[in-house]
């Protein structure tokens, strides 16, 4: 008997010793990381991140400040939830992405990363406002953005988080970044006709030439689609 326990003790500290490394490892995966900064300062930061593999995106590429903002102006959102609040999120209108000031500070800088851009990188925007307590939080909206082929892809991985205020990073002492974890999010893109399935990742993308092409020839400048915040 003493010996079965014995050994049964040595089985758990086992498998609590392989957890732990299991965790660990997890917790230290690779990131896509920052080669450049193309912007930064209180209001907006927008820098550009080398994926870890090849990725063969059709970048760089050229836009303008105007392109950009009509892009942006078509996206909406709703944080991913699980059962039963889903059945609540799913009978409200998606929440527009971006406010018009935000898409004025943030579209120059994403327009100038995109010029910039190489075919295995990624430019990855981060957009700050004060937050509910301004000395301790700050609102931030993040997420990415890349080209392949004709579309246009775009993710969320914040959107109106609250995150703490703090003056040292373990990373980069002189740029704060968020550290929760990133959110889920389904997103949306009007004109509808427009944002189509990637056959290549079976994801959703604007054919952002084609909605270039009818959004200026239309003159489209102001604000669409769903109701804010």
């Amino acid at each position: 008997m003493v010996k079965e326990r014995g050994v049964r003790q040595s089985t758990v500290c086992v498998l609590s010793i392989v957890s732990v490394l299991s965790m660990v490892f997890t917790g230290c995966a690779r990131l896509p990381y920052t080669t450049k900064i193309v912007h930064e300062e209180d209001r907006v930061a927008v820098v550009l991140q080398q994926e870890l593999k090849p990725a063969g995106y059709a970048q760089p590429v050229e836009v303008t400040s105007e392109e950009v903002a009509a892009l942006l102006r078509g996206y909406s959102l709703r944080e991913q939830q699980r059962l039963p609040l889903r059945w609540f999120a799913e009978e409200q209108r998606p929440k527009t992405l971006f406010r018009e000031d935000e898409i004025q500070v943030l579209s120059p800088y994403v327009a100038e990363a995109l010029r910039q851009v190489g075919p295995n990188d990624r430019v990855y925007f981060t957009v700050f406002a004060p937050g509910l307590n301004p000395r301790y939080q700050r609102d931030v909206t993040g997420g990415w953005i890349v080209v392949r082929d004709q579309f246009f892809h775009l993710t969320v991985d914040y959107y109106h988080v609250q995150q703490p205020v703090r003056k040292t990073d373990l990373y980069d002492y002189n740029y704060p970044t968020p550290w929760t974890i990133e959110h889920t999010y389904f997103l949306y893109f009007e004109p509808g006709r427009f944002y189509l399935t990637d056959p290549k990742t079976d994801t959703r993308g604007v054919d952002f030439r084609e909605f270039l092409k009818v959004a200026f020839l239309h003159g489209q400048t102001g604000s669409s689609g769903s109701s804010g915040r």
